[in-house]
């Protein structure tokens, strides 16, 4: 029930009532009015986004080590970001939607004969559970096409009681599952084409597929190999819970500022359901958050700046699409309005670099349309960068976090971000030091994204630009999409003074 859901998650945040309250009496005092982008920039410190931090990595402790969407740390998560911002002035709204859910308990695959032992994989999402105690049975390779994109890649053959392996390309990971249960398989293994992990989904829940895994090419080639030499069984063990729940977005807005030239700021609030997700995304969290409580003292700006924290970004980007689509499908003027927004996810990564997204395919093509006024708006960050001799670099501009919905609808966009499972580069470590051939965050997507393993240097780097940028834009988007809009004065805001005043230490 809905109203029963919401009251249980709220009295799961009430309990943290004691740990807000010391964040909020830790809360280091700012003075003055922040009524330029340089002043914004010196009243955002590496100590208030810490703060933040300290409070997110409390409520994950308290809720079984995660925040993620759908659970107590999450609603948890959601009533401190509110709280701050009605204590800065703001008057937030939750924005509910449905999701689909689902836990693992436990998974394994395990070689059974003629050898014995564990098989390393990622199940996909999405997938039918085998209930806790899986499924045995013969491995079987498709006859005619290793694809396995349809029966007749089987060559007639009924693999009832046996588990498919098949390799991945040509159709989608949901279309092999579905051709295997078609069969009768009582599961499918798909191999990787390529090197690396293979982590898939099948995009959805569909009974009629085969509950499905991923390996390695490495690991499909050689349990090929093993199958040529006779009869290979393995069990596949998925005990998994899947329903529908229901999650939320946060939005708040400046009260002063033009309503009908709106700039945009987000970042998901949800973590993965394997940790507590402070680098990715409680470093962006908490950086805007700190930035609206900055931003909230300022007498007016010229233009209305929204906030956003979205839910379930790791699931699918279902909270920034739910609400771009609501608008574009519900009030497409609402959305005409905004005269660009950017994304913060992942700005404290351990092995970081200072990345900005590649609007201008300066580095990399981007593999999507990129929207008017995107350039323009990566370009304020790279000047403040500039500015500063803060080296940078490009990162992909490719959809790949919440801005995909806005620039799908052709909403101007950029951001923010220091990493996640790539690899450093020699060039990048000339940069920013850090070490050469090891991921960004090798904590990406793990229990150990914690408050111990953010990079501090990174997050007062990337919370000062995110503050710059912001107060820029709110006095000014003429050079996003050539309107002024008039301040208490009737004129622009002046927004230039770049130089940043040194920021203190992480507490």
């Amino acid at each position: 029930m809905r109203v029963q859901r919401r009251t249980a998650a709220s009295t799961a945040a009430l309990a943290l009532t004691g740990l807000i309250a010391t964040s909020i009496a830790a809360a280091p005092a700012q003075a003055g009015n922040p009524n330029s982008a340089r002043k914004l920039a010196d009243a955002v410190t590496t100590q208030g986004v810490m703060r933040h931090l300290k409070t997110l990595q409390g409520i994950a402790d308290a809720n079984d080590g995660n925040r993620g969407a759908g659970t107590s740390g999450y609603e948890a998560s959601g009533a401190y970001v509110e709280q701050q911002l009605r204590a800065a002035g703001y008057s937030p709204q939750r924005q509910y939607f449905d999701f689909f859910y689902e836990e693992v308990h436990a998974t394994s695959l395990t070689e059974v004969a003629p050898g014995s032992g564990p098989i390393e994989n990622n199940p996909m999402s999405y997938s039918q559970g085998t209930g806790p105690g899986g499924v045995t049975g013969e491995l079987a390779s498709p006859a005619v096409n290793v694809q396995g994109c349809d029966a007749a890649a089987y060559g007639g053959a009924n693999l009832t009681g046996k588990i498919a392996l098949v390799s991945r390309g040509t159709c989608s990971f949901a279309q092999k599952a579905q051709v295997a249960h078609q069969v009768g398989a009582a599961a499918v293994i798909v191999y990787n084409n390529a090197a690396g992990a293979l982590n898939g989904t099948l995009g959805g829940v569909d009974p009629a597929t085969a509950p499905a895994t991923g390996v390695t090419q490495a690991t499909g080639q050689s349990l090929l190999a093993k199958m040529a030499n006779g009869s290979v069984t393995v069990k596949f063990v998925l005990d998994k819970s899947m329903e529908t729940r229901q999650t939320f977005n946060i939005t708040t807005e400046t009260k002063t500022g033009d309503p009908n030239n709106v700039v945009m700021m987000g970042a998901h609030l949800d973590g993965v359901h394997d940790g507590p997700g402070i680098n990715d995304n409680g470093s962006g969290t908490a950086s805007i958050l700190e930035t609206a409580i900055q931003l909230g003292k300022a007498n007016k700006v010229n233009n209305k700046v929204r906030f956003a924290w979205w839910g379930a970004e790791e699931l699918g980007l279902l909270g920034s699409e739910h609400y771009v689509y609501d608008l574009a499908e519900n009030n497409p003027a609402e959305l005409a309005k905004i005269a660009t927004y950017l994304n913060y996810d992942m700005v404290a990564s351990p092995n970081y670099i200072i990345g900005v997204y590649d609007a201008n395919e300066s580095t990399y093509t981007a593999p999507v349309d990129v929207p008017e006024g995107s350039i323009q708006t990566e370009k304020i960050l790279t000047d403040y960068f500039d500015s500063i001799g803060q080296p940078w670099v490009d990162t992909a501009f490719s959809g790949r976090s919440d801005y995909a919905a806005f620039i799908e609808l052709g909403v101007a966009s950029s951001g923010l971000f220091t990493g996640a499972d790539g690899s450093k580069t020699a060039d990048e470590v000339a940069k920013f030091g850090g070490t050469e051939g090891i991921m960004y965050d090798p904590n990406y997507h793990t229990p150990q994204d914690d408050i111990n393993n953010v990079n501090a240097e990174a997050l007062g780097i990337m919370s000062k630009a995110i503050a710059f940028s912001t107060g820029t834009l709110a006095y000014d988007t003429s050079m996003i999409n050539g309107k002024r809009s008039a301040g208490k004065s009737g004129k622009p805001h002046p927004t230039k003074g770049t130089q940043i005043a040194p920021d203190e230490a992480a507490a």
